[in-house]
């Protein structure tokens, strides 16, 4: 058997039913790991040892009749964004290179104790500012569908990861797309939950208003597995959301009748490919066939959506990144004679040129003479969004839309043209700004590589909106996907 193949819930079972031990199934994912990274680059570090030694841990529990956790004994990777205390996590930026923070992020806290086996964590683009994983400054993660394409970014190496066969589940984080945008051109599936939903604690923050913490799994299934285990209130977050934790499992395969869908035209329009247009829609005809509504409706701003973004995001990275200063910890520069070298050749050395773009875009908003005709507007505009989705979500249950505008393309296609990168994340940007849940989840192939459909509903609608989802992936048969390298 080739438990690479398994869903998270299924290696759990084989677990419990003792068919598979813990130890058999996390070694067979490492050996994967070990074998096929050196093509994908998905991970950054691999923690062969230490996962065997959980694992182990989890067969002795097992052999004790002990009670076990949701998810005892699934491989899980972890995006280098987050914290786990006394391991390296760099954001893929030398800025951090040799940090290791004194405390753990609340949701690896949270996998660990349900017996999650954190195996190793995983590329992104440098501080999470990015759309293809290609700003890394440790390698380009290649998709495991084509390995001359980017598997989109920023959370590239954990979209890359379980398309690969290499975990089931992964965490990521999600700015501005960045988890539904990999998903969608690696196959997966890939949740930003309602902004306050999880735990931002020990994430280390590019845009704090709009970070997010979420899951990439094969199934939906899965994603809601893990969503039950890392959502929920933290008192050691104060944007945390202190409202009834929903359950995910116990929603996700619950009937949908009668369902409300809205479709804005905005979406659909220039830009987008003509084929994954033609695959969306295939989706939502096949839903109208299935007896749900469907509804045409209007966001007349989310054409302001990526200029509000491409305001907000780099003046709260602005701020966030001004600790890096070469003082305190991260890299130090060895040429400075004087305070200010000290600053300013550290942070030089050590960020990455994308990354230094949008520290200037942000400090410049946010400068006297500029604050209010940029930043300030632009928080107006973002509440007007915001007002956009509440007005159709009266009468929808779920929005749909494409995921990406194109499939996934070729490394250095537009690096050289970062208003093109940019706009790889069009169509996911105005959840960040809205605060609202979305996923992203496989519905077809156009020229032998993945394409997502994005769904969005209303702020804490997260459990519903994957009930629809997994609607969604029964009707188009996708289930299980692993690219063949």
């Amino acid at each position: 058997m080739d438990f690479t193949r398994l869903s998270a819930i299924e290696i759990r079972q084989a677990i419990v039913d003792k068919k598979n031990t813990a130890v058999e199934i996390v070694t067979a994912h490492l050996d994967k790991i070990e074998k096929l990274n050196t093509k994908v680059k998905a991970f950054i570090q691999i923690n062969r040892d230490s996962a065997i030694k959980d694992a182990q841990e989890i067969d002795c529990k097992i052999e004790n009749g002990e009670s076990i956790g949701l998810l005892a004994g699934v491989p899980i990777a972890i995006k280098d964004n987050l914290c786990i205390k006394g391991r390296e996590t760099t954001c893929a930026s030398k800025m951090l290179s040799g940090f290791k923070p004194p405390y753990t992020a609340e949701v690896v806290k949270k996998i660990r104790n349900e017996g999650g086996i954190i195996v190793g964590k995983t590329n992104l683009d440098e501080f999470a500012m990015g759309s293809s994983t290609e700003n890394s400054a440790v390698e380009t993660t290649r998709n495991p569908w084509d390995l001359e394409r980017i598997p989109g970014g920023s959370s590239g190496g954990s979209a890359a990861a379980v398309a690969a066969g290499f975990v089931p589940l992964a965490l990521g984080s999600d700015t501005g797309g960045s988890i539904r945008q990999p998903a969608s051109l690696c196959g997966c599936v890939g949740m930003k939950p309602t902004y306050g939903m999880v735990s931002r604690f020990g994430l280390i923050a590019f845009g704090s208003s709009l970070d997010q913490i979420g899951p990439f799994a094969r199934t939906v299934e899965d994603a809601a597995l893990l969503m039950d285990v890392i959502s929920g209130f933290d008192n050691k977050d104060s944007t945390s959301a202190n409202i009834s934790k929903p359950e995910f499992i116990n929603t996700v395969n619950k009937k949908n009748d009668k369902l409300k869908i809205g479709i804005p035209e905005e979406y659909f329009g220039d830009g987008l490919d003509s084929e994954i247009e033609s695959c969306i829609k295939g989706v939502i005809a096949k839903l109208e066939e299935d007896g749900a509504e469907i509804k045409k409706i209007s966001l007349p701003l989310t054409k302001y959506a990526l200029p509000v973004y491409y305001i907000v995001a780099p003046a709260e990275a602005s701020s966030n990144l001004a600790r890096y200063d070469g003082v305190h910890y991260g890299h130090r520069t060895n040429d400075a004679g004087d305070i200010i070298s000290l600053y300013s050749n550290s942070r030089e050395e050590g960020f990455g040129p994308e990354v230094k773009r949008r520290i200037m875009l942000g400090t410049y908003v946010l400068s006297a003479g500029y604050y209010d005709a940029y930043y300030l507007q632009a928080l107006k505009v973002r509440t007007k969004i915001t007002e956009d989705f509440a007005r159709v979500f009266s009468d929808c249950d779920v929005i749909i839309t494409p995921t990406s505008p194109s499939v996934a393309f070729k490394i250095g296609e537009k690096t050289d043209d970062p208003l093109s990168m940019y706009l790889s994340d069009i169509y996911t940007l105005s959840a960040n700004l809205a605060g609202i849940p979305g996923v992203s989840i496989p519905c077809g192939m156009v020229n032998n590589l993945p394409v997502g459909i994005q769904l969005m509903s209303p702020h804490f609608k997260d459990a519903e909106m994957l009930s629809i989802a997994a609607k969604i992936e029964n009707l188009v048969a996708i289930r299980n996907k692993i690219a063949l390298l």
